[in-house]
């Protein structure tokens, strides 16, 4: 029995190409979304529709992760996080207005901002299967799409008024494609101090790179300029099973098993959370 189409995919149907012709818009039919060509792509019945079809992504949660995503961030420990980007958002976005997150995993993020914006609508795009079983149910105005970020994204030009990209993968070219002209992006990235009491007792977990934010500078500066940039930062107090949830849902989950963070001499009872958000203005095009 086909899927029916759920709303807010239907919602968001404009804002899709066929990622295969790259420029012929989308239509629905038997569970499905197709292009005049032929190009088929299913919608499963978690929600989300499945764009890869057929090609392999470059990375992305696995079922573990995602689950231990869940759980962590359902403890609100990254709530002023959550409450930074949605508070830029709405100051980038007052009323009506598409939102485009790259890289949402889980749909967190985008479903504070909509939670805020009772008149926007939310695109997620990831290569997580299992993050989209989330994402899709994370917000009722909040469409999910399985994507590359590293390929050209299935979106027709000019048509985001914000891109979203928390703790993800960046493609500078493509942000600033779909963007409106007066459009913004905003990027959330961790510093140097984030998670560093756990790193200092798990040696395997992933380190920020030191020379993360030049690399950031030098990838955006042809598309975009700094307009304002926050730093968010506090002490988090952390549960043993939250820290190897904290852990899990990082790439350092493909480094550390939990028998290396048993090992560490102890977890850490609070955690350092420091995150820098920027909000960019696209440059003429």
């Amino acid at each position: 029995m086909p899927v029916p189409l759920p709303p807010a995919l239907e919602l968001s149907l404009d804002l899709l190409r066929c990622p295969t012709c790259r420029t012929r818009r989308l239509h629905t039919g038997r569970g499905a979304l197709r292009c005049p060509a032929g190009h088929t792509f299913d919608v499963a019945r978690h929600g989300y529709v499945s764009l890869l079809a057929g090609i392999r992504a470059t990375s992305g949660d696995d079922a573990a992760m995602a689950r231990a995503r869940d759980r962590f961030l359902s403890t609100g420990t990254y709530t002023p996080i959550r409450e930074t980007v949605t508070r830029l958002v709405a100051g980038s976005l007052p009323g009506e207005g598409t939102v485009v997150d790259v890289g949402c995993g889980t749909g967190y993020y985008l479903a504070g901002v909509l939670d805020r914006l009772p008149g926007a609508r939310g695109l997620g795009l990831d290569t997580s299967v299992r993050a989209m079983r989330s994402a899709a149910r994370a917000h009722a105005r909040a469409a999910a799409a399985t994507w590359d970020v590293f390929r050209p994204f299935p979106l027709a030009g000019d048509v985001a008024d914000v891109v979203l990209n928390v703790f993800a993968p960046r493609n500078p070219a493509e942000f600033h494609r779909v963007l409106r002209p007066a459009g913004r992006l905003i990027v959330v990235r961790p510093t140097g101090r984030h998670l560093a009491e756990l790193r200092g007792r798990v040696p395997a977990m992933v380190t920020v790179d030191p020379a993360k934010e030049q690399r950031l500078h030098r990838a955006l500066d042809p598309f975009f300029e700094a307009a304002l940039t926050e730093r968010v930062e506090y002490l988090a107090p952390v549960s043993p099973l939250e820290t190897l949830d904290l852990v899990g849902m990082t790439p350092s989950a493909r480094h550390v098993s939990r028998a290396d963070a048993d090992a560490s001499g102890g977890l850490p009872e609070r955690v350092t959370v420091s995150v820098l958000a920027t909000v960019y203005h696209a440059r003429r095009r």
